[in-house]
């Protein structure tokens, strides 16, 4: 892993500063004897509750799919709040090495891939307790960068025109604007970055539940990297709410962002403004601003599970699941008994192949041209061929088993 503190240092002594006090973005979580503070708690325990009951409602076999397919969702929608469009489709096909001809489909594909490599990594709990760390934050950034076709590691100075190589997981120096906000300069990163280690990561499970809004908008704020600073925020939030409740990664505030792409954009610049009155905070910027944002975020969050948990009801995806089987079965692409076998590891989460027999009531060979035909419709899946078989959620299929997870593809 590259030693983050030690690049930062270096950096140092090659950057302008302008003596900026880590006061300016303050603040940077809500203060105790805040009137907003019940409301915001209120939203971050029916958070808390919802995330765990919907995690502990799905077998872990049903679990472990649906995270996939969301992750490959929350690349899409993040990557698209960018400008970036890569459908599901081929992020999944990206994923299987197949790539599209034209060059910058291409180069996204891979920029997907990338993305969904640094959220794997995530996943698997290498970020735990370093999400909101200097260190933690640039090796989010280095992941996700360094897999990236050359063509995508330059960015654009909007004032000059003058194009910026992009260093991963570097910490910018030179001065940038994004829209009307110019950043901090970029000899003081390190104090402001060391600023918001200390807040986020010295805060309660309850308070930083409430407090990652503040969080996603203040690195954004900060702007660490000459490009890439908006999906490092994004995975830094999920790795927030993954650690915090448990989330599993199957369900993504990525996909409300972006769907709310106008608001979530607005919140972000309201939230760059100046304290404006005695009763706005008591630091340098707008106290209401990152309220309103935090609301947005909490009730974003929420909608989300709401959404997830309506498309994986048993009953209703047991419905979807069994209608695109039974039409498979009649146009002759499935063999009979596929339904049975789906319907059962739906429950279940998971099936050893030892009670397949009994299960279908048919011989081992009928049972392995059963298996062979969801496994070449990618609806089932295992770690080896001897594993149990469990479920899967192609991203070609959502639209029939997840409709309105993301748009069909053109």
């Amino acid at each position: 892993m590259v030693n983050s503190k030690v690049d930062i240092k270096a950096d140092i002594r090659k950057v302008s500063d302008r003596g900026e006090m880590v006061s300016m973005m303050e603040p940077l979580h809500l203060a105790a004897d805040s009137r907003f503070r019940t409301e915001l708690t209120d939203l971050a325990v029916e958070l808390a509750a919802k995330a765990a009951g919907f995690r502990r409602s799905l077998p872990d076999g049903v679990l472990s799919s649906l995270a996939d397919l969301v992750r490959n969702m929350n690349c899409y929608y993040s990557n698209l709040i960018e400008g970036h469009y890569t459908h599901p489709v081929e992020i999944e096909r990206a994923l299987q090495n197949v790539y599209s001809t034209d060059k910058q489909k291409r180069n996204l594909q891979i920029e997907a891939k990338a993305h969904i490599a640094a959220q794997i990594w995530i996943d698997e709990g290498n970020l735990r307790k370093r999400a909101t760390t200097v260190e933690g934050i640039c090796e989010i950034h280095r992941r996700f960068g360094e897999h990236l076709p050359p063509e995508l590691l330059w960015a654009k100075d909007p004032n000059s025109g003058k194009k910026i190589h992009v260093v991963p997981g570097r910490l910018r120096e030179q001065d940038v604007r994004v829209g009307q906000h110019v950043p901090i300069s970029p000899g003081a990163l390190p104090r402001f970055l060391k600023r918001f280690e200390e807040v986020y990561s010295g805060l309660s499970k309850s308070e930083m539940i409430i407090g990652t809004a503040a969080a996603h908008h203040r690195l954004l704020w900060i702007h660490p990297f000459v490009d890439g600073n908006g999906r490092v925020a994004r995975l830094m939030s999920h790795a927030i709410l993954l650690e915090l409740l448990d989330t599993g990664s199957i369900w993504s505030v990525a996909r409300g962002l972006a769907r709310n792409e106008n608001s979530y954009k607005t919140h972000l610049a309201n939230c760059d403004l100046k304290r404006r009155n005695d009763l706005d905070g008591r630091g340098g910027l707008s106290e209401e601003s990152l309220v309103e944002f935090t609301r947005f975020f909490l009730h974003t969050c929420l909608d989300q599970i709401d959404f997830m948990e309506g498309l994986v009801q048993p009953g209703r995806l047991r419905h979807r699941l069994l209608s695109w089987a039974g039409e498979e079965i009649k146009t002759g692409n499935l063999p009979p008994k596929a339904e049975t076998l789906l319907e059962a590891i739906l429950y279940r989460g998971e099936l050893p192949r030892s009670e397949l027999p009994n299960l279908l009531g048919v011989g081992e060979r009928q049972c392995r041209r059963v298996i062979s035909a969801l496994t070449g419709h990618k609806v089932l899946t295992a770690t080896n061929p001897r594993a149990p078989l469990r479920l899967a959620f192609p991203a070609h299929l959502a639209p029939h088993l997840m409709p309105g997870l993301f748009p069909e593809m053109a």
